[in-house]
């Protein structure tokens, strides 16, 4: 998810939490955590700013800060920082932070980005595909809550928002059942399969793979999958100048569940079809033979 939406989880999860009669260093400290472990997974993009990093990029971005091996590791820390600031060591700071974090981690998985959650012991990127990286149904339920909040005294905030996270929680519930029930009807006719969800709830696009034929389809289980592209993949293509010199290409094939391959008589490269719009693909890597 973007930062942004994370900000908003984080910070429902503090309102979340029932806080008549804490002292207001506690209620400090409780936000800081929330706020801190639903960001600190995101920590990894630092790297961007070494050479290595820029090439491994994809494969280090919600990698192993992603794992949910990870989890208690970042509560820790995030519970020593708080106990050190705000002088309050309460067991709820860790648990706030556990969650948190583990929150975060979780909700990339539905992303077509996806993380790699068990990471060191798989190196498996696992995404579901079935949320945007925006998602806007994030942002016009923790509004509601707040409004509600606001104009609504006799409500406690904590009940609130505590509805605030079920509903999120639901939506991301429906959004995964639809997108993956459309994604085994294209897997009957396919090798391979990704699902990749829209900004529009409810719409998805599908992506089927079978020997050198790559389709891509969208639609809902209203509307059922229309066809909207057709590529092909030049699969009998010699890659190997490619990878000799573009390395980010060896990354790009090892981080996408598949790629579709061109080779025409100006340029060599691949691109994740799982982005592709407008006739391009935001995650490729080329080379020229001119």
């Amino acid at each position: 998810m973007d930062t942004i939406t994370h900000g908003l989880i984080g910070y429902t999860l503090y309102k979340s939490v029932k806080k008549e009669d804490m002292p207001v260093s506690m209620q400090r400290g409780l936000l800081v955590t929330a706020l801190i472990g639903s960001q600190i997974p995101d920590i990894d993009v630092v790297v961007k700013f070494t050479e290595i990093g820029q090439v491994m990029e994809q494969m280090w971005h919600r990698g192993l800060t992603h794992s949910v091996f990870l989890v208690p590791f970042w509560a820790l820390l995030i519970f020593g920082l708080v106990v050190w600031l705000f002088k309050v060591k309460d067991r709820r700071i860790f648990y706030t932070a556990l969650t948190a974090v583990f929150v975060h981690d979780t909700i990339d998985l539905f992303n077509a980005w996806g993380t790699g959650y068990l990471e060191p012991f798989s190196s498996t990127r696992i995404t579901i595909g079935s949320i945007p990286i925006v998602d806007g149904v994030f942002w016009v339920v923790f509004i509601t809550g707040l409004l509600i909040t606001r104009y609504k005294k006799s409500l406690a905030a904590h009940v609130v928002f505590r509805w605030v996270a079920i509903v999120m929680l639901a939506h991301v519930g429906l959004q995964t059942a639809q997108g993956l029930w459309l994604e085994h009807q294209v897997k009957k006719e396919y090798e391979q399969a990704e699902l990749a969800a829209t900004f529009v709830p409810g719409q998805f696009q599908v992506i089927g793979k079978k020997g050198e034929k790559v389709d891509i389809y969208h639609g809902s289980i209203f509307t059922s999958l229309t066809k909207k592209i057709s590529l092909v993949s030049k699969e009998k293509s010699d890659l190997t100048p490619l990878l000799k010199k573009n390395p980010r290409a060896h990354v790009l094939i090892k981080w996408s569940p598949f790629v579709v391959i061109v080779d025409d008589s100006k340029r060599l490269g691949i691109f994740d079809p799982r982005f592709y719009k407008n006739g391009q693909s935001f995650l490729s890597e080329y080379i020229n033979k001119n």
